[in-house]
């Protein structure tokens, strides 16, 4: 009997939510506005950056396979959209407020306004799930079998005499 009501409960909650998000495109539309000034898409979209943003906005937020490496390990840009699909508002609002690996700027999410993170959730909902969940994080010292960026600070390096003048 209580899964048969935990079941009505969540598709209440389901439709409930639907009939907000399609009731709202202004804050949707204020979700992309963010989305696009914040960067999100120069990490959590594959080929953003380097194409100075001409992908399509169908494949924004995807994810990517391409991964961060440093002393926390490898940390990989999730996909956004599959994670929005999976979460209720309040499960958003949770998952963003709790930080996780570099080099996400997780401070800067922090910093943001329920009334911001919710926007950007219902844009993410807008698009609809898509895509493939990015891998998981590597431990540090793990070996990586994706493609990886590298944070890891170097010294510095004297210069040459004359080399400047080259």
């Amino acid at each position: 009997m209580k899964t048969a009501a935990r079941l009505v409960l969540s598709l209440l909650a389901c439709a409930a939510a639907t009939a907000v998000l399609a009731a709202d495109p202004a804050a949707a539309e204020r979700g992309r506005y963010l989305v696009s000034i914040a960067g999100c898409n120069d990490c959590h979209t594959e080929g953003y950056a380097q194409s100075d943003g001409k992908v399509p906005e169908p494949q924004w937020l995807t994810g990517s396979a391409v991964g961060f490496s440093g002393p926390w390990g490898v940390s990989y840009p999730g996909n956004l959209r599959l994670v929005a699909a999976m979460l209720d508002e309040a499960g958003w609002l949770e998952r963003v407020r709790q930080g996780g690996l570099p080099p996400m700027p997780w401070s800067s999410l922090r910093a943001m306004s329920e009334s911001d993170l919710l926007a950007i959730y219902r844009y993410l909902r807008d698009l609809g799930a898509a895509g493939e969940p990015a891998p998981q994080a590597v431990a540090p010292g793990q070996p990586i079998a994706t493609p990886h960026f590298v944070f890891v600070p170097q010294p510095p390096q004297p210069l040459k005499t004359g080399a400047l003048a080259r």
